[in-house]
């Protein structure tokens, strides 16, 4: 058996972005090198995220001296308090299996964002457990997964990374509200400017003034080679918001049988607006999906109880 490289491990995490037909066939043919460039080699931009935030000089909660209580389900401090419920709903092959997580804080700089290895790049992946263990995390889901693309607006903690506006963002404002807005319609520097703490790029949006968007079951997210279809049923992460700084985190689970089959856009919708949301966000999901509580894997991703690497969470120190 040939030694696991560094090229090899990286081919193989990230497999399934070039997996399939299409993909081995880019492997094959001429477009071995573009693909590898592409799907497979770590392009660091910020070797340091955190010392790069930290040279911003952009102040927010220090949740370093939390001292929180905390249950199998619940989690209480100073800053925050975390309940997580588990649904089960369906029977056989229709049974859907999905995670809830209502997050009331007190300051929302408290929600943090943090990138796989401390990098900022495309293809740095690293298991959201991993991420969140590494910042101290009480609670982390995954986030959208920003290092598969090179568009998008991207404010982490109050700092700019990335300003290329393609799509409808969700934008996490200091004043604890979240909203949804057009990316090419503005630039990073105006709304750190207007308050935005954190964005996401990803999407749709799902829920809009407390009803299903219309439409949902039709769109698609990056459509490029390596990349699958956001339709039909699929593990999914959403964020939903019922008011300023109290917001839900859902993590379905799903391809697999008896277990979870996973939901489509407007169902996951329907479990957003269910829990009283006004808005709620689709983001990053499939093998990607995951929360992490009290320092364990709360869900069981594609019924196999294994993370697959991602690019950056969404989490809450503890």
């Amino acid at each position: 058996m040939p030694a696991d490289t560094t090229a090899t491990k990286q081919l193989s995490r990230r497999k399934f972005l070039i997996g399939g037909g299409a993909g081995f066939a880019l492997l094959a043919g001429g477009g071995a090198t573009w693909a590898l460039d592409r799907f497979v080699v770590d392009h660091v931009d910020i070797s340091d995220a955190a010392a790069y935030e930290a040279a911003a000089g952009v102040s927010s909660v220090d949740t370093s001296d939390a001292e929180g209580t905390s249950t199998a389900t619940t989690y209480t401090s100073q800053y925050c308090t975390i309940t997580i419920s588990t649904v089960v709903t369906g029977s056989g092959d229709s049974t859907v299996t999905y995670y809830v997580a209502d997050v009331v804080l007190t300051d929302a700089t408290v929600l943090r964002s943090a990138f796989a290895n401390n990098e900022f790049g495309t293809n740095i992946v690293e298991t959201t457990s991993a991420i969140a263990a590494d910042n101290d995390a009480v609670f982390a889901i995954n986030g959208d997964y920003y290092g598969f693309r090179d568009t998008g607006i991207v404010i982490r903690n109050g700092v700019s990374y990335r300003d290329a506006g393609a799509r409808d963002g969700l934008a996490f404002y200091r004043d604890g509200s979240v909203k949804v807005y057009d990316e090419t319609a503005t630039d990073a520097d105006t709304l750190i400017a207007d308050g935005v703490w954190n964005t996401l790029s990803f999407g749709p949006a799902i829920v809009e003034a407390g009803a299903v968007v219309d439409g949902i079951d039709d769109v698609e997210v990056d459509t490029n080679v390596g990349n699958h279809s956001i339709q039909g049923d699929q593990p999914r992460t959403g964020i939903g918001v019922i008011d300023a700084n109290h917001l839900v985190f859902v993590v379905v689970d799903g391809r697999s049988e008896g277990y979870s089959e996973g939901v489509s856009l407007p169902e996951l919708a329907a479990i957003f607006t269910g829990l009283g949301c006004v808005t709620a966000y689709n983001i990053d999901g499939g093998g990607s999906s995951t929360m992490v509580f009290d320092g364990a894997l709360v869900n069981n991703p594609l019924g196999k109880g294994r993370e697959r690497g991602t690019s950056d969470i969404l989490y809450i120190g503890g």
